[in-house]
């Protein structure tokens, strides 16, 4: 990775606070009654707290970093004055089926890039007040405490979280059928509706893996740096190392990796 002409402990720590504040924004709405509006198909939703947190996180973010550029998922591309300032990559909530039904499962992502290259990542999740942090070269962290990735060598003695698009019925990719092989093998599976707080998970050693496809950069880009600092390894589906414009990611441990990669493909090609 190139030199960043930024100090990404001091940015992590920033960030976190940000993180903390928009939290304590979803904390304070969690469990009303959440106006919502569908995007792209029924169950794909946007709260007013979507919007609230993204407008806080933008004003707090970029006030940080005045050059920086914003990408949100509820806005886009805002504030951009070059491609290769730092770009931040935010979920206002991820989760927020989960938020807008009342359960408590649900995040803030705040990623950071540089040149396209993911070099900053804070996950909170309010409800627990667990914030996770990682940045380049820093290792991940868990309320300030250092997390690593689990020590599971066989996908048959794993736990394994995923998650499905929107447009499941579709099959992307072969997406259902990727979630039969692996559970026809007796392991446990979890959804908890947060791609970001998968690669959290996976990144405390909680979850020996997690897979998923179509998903977007603001799900992924805090996760992945979470889950490499943690010492895992996070590639697409067909092993190349994770890009931000990439749909498909698998992140683990490193030691079940190609062992999964194997059962994704093999599905995928049935």
């Amino acid at each position: 990775m190139h030199t960043v002409p930024f100090n990404l402990a001091q940015l992590t720590q920033d960030a976190a606070q940000a993180a903390r504040q928009a939290g304590a924004l979803l904390r304070d709405g969690f469990g009303g009654i959440q106006a919502s509006r569908a995007k792209s198909g029924i169950h794909d939703l946007v709260t007013e707290y979507d919007i609230r947190v993204e407008h806080l996180l933008h004003e707090l973010l970029t006030d940080l970093v005045p050059s920086s550029e914003f990408l949100g998922e509820e806005g886009g591309m805002r504030s951009g004055v070059s491609t290769s300032s730092l770009t931040w990559i935010v979920d206002p909530l991820d989760g927020t089926v989960n938020f807008a039904h009342g359960i408590p499962i649900f995040c803030v992502s705040i990623g950071a890039a540089v040149n396209g290259q993911v070099v900053s990542g804070v996950i909170y999740n309010p409800m627990l007040d667990e914030l996770f942090t990682a940045y380049h070269g820093g290792g991940a962290l868990l309320n300030g405490r250092p997390i690593g990735v689990s020590a599971t060598t066989a996908v048959d003695d794993s736990i394994l979280v995923t998650g499905f698009p929107y447009n499941v019925e579709s099959n992307p990719r072969r997406c259902i059928d990727q979630f039969a092989s692996l559970v026809g093998k007796g392991l446990p599976i979890r959804r908890l509706g947060s791609a970001a707080l998968d690669l959290a998970y996976t990144a405390a050693g909680r979850f020996d893996g997690f897979w998923e496809v179509e998903l977007q950069p603001w799900d992924m880009a805090a996760g992945t740096c979470l889950v490499r600092e943690a010492g895992g390894v996070v590639t697409q589906y067909d092993g190349i190392t994770m890009q931000l414009e990439a749909s498909s990611i698998v992140a683990t441990n490193g030691l079940i990796h190609q062992e999964l990669l194997e059962i994704l493909h093999l599905a995928e090609r049935s």
